[in-house]
């Protein structure tokens, strides 16, 4: 999706909680991307919340050095405000109706929080974000992480649900997605099966 959107004219922020920035990197060369190049022009940003997980200091222009909610609120309160410019100091990062932000699993998030505080900075702070600077949000839970309390009160709140499965039957296996629920758009509700290329590029079957 992030390499979709670049390729389109807009600007991407990936948020990468599960994996190396450098391992993102890899797969949107492996697309056709030129990351350097879209970096440099602050066309694509790699945002890093893996390194903090491994007690290391993140060497990226764009990255979080703790995952506790009282510290990420602090930062997104300043994104919340459009006139405090940028939250990683020394960049030009910004949101506006170009602008994809997107990651890989804010599952990961739930490792240093509970349940509540996580679910509040969501509403109060992450949620938010997206209408007040008119940019494109979209976020990546695991299902069964959590408590239902989590997922309903994190549904009510979003725009939209996309969902993802994997499913196998005897020696198949297909992978499959669906728009569950878009507010103020028409969409459909039926399940479609999802082509991986070799270099893992992933399409609708048509």
């Amino acid at each position: 999706m992030a390499a979709g959107w670049v390729r389109s004219g807009g600007v991407s922020s990936y948020n990468a909680y599960g994996h190396p920035p450098n391992d993102v990197r890899l797969q949107l060369k492996r697309l056709g991307l030129d990351t350097e190049t879209l970096e440099k022009e602050e066309k694509f940003r790699i945002i890093d919340w893996y390194t903090c997980q491994l007690g290391q200091k993140s060497n990226e222009k764009y990255a979080y050095h703790s995952l506790k909610i009282a510290d990420l609120s602090i930062v997104y309160s300043k994104t919340m405000i459009p006139a405090a410019g940028s939250p990683f100091p020394g960049t030009r990062y910004h949101l506006g109706p170009d602008v994809l932000r997107m990651g890989d699993d804010d599952s990961i998030l739930m490792r240093f929080n509970d349940e509540k505080s996580f679910m509040e900075y969501h509403r109060t702070r992450e949620i938010p974000v997206g209408p007040a600077r008119k940019s494109t949000n979209i976020d990546a839970l695991v299902k069964d992480v959590w408590s239902q309390y989590v997922y309903k009160s994190w549904e009510a709140a979003v725009d939209g649900i996309i969902d993802f499965k994997f499913e196998e039957e005897n020696k198949t296996t297909r992978d499959l997605m669906r728009i569950r629920s878009m507010r103020n758009v028409h969409f459909d509700r039926e399940w479609h099966e999802l082509k991986v290329a070799e270099n893992f590029e992933v399409t609708l079957e048509k």
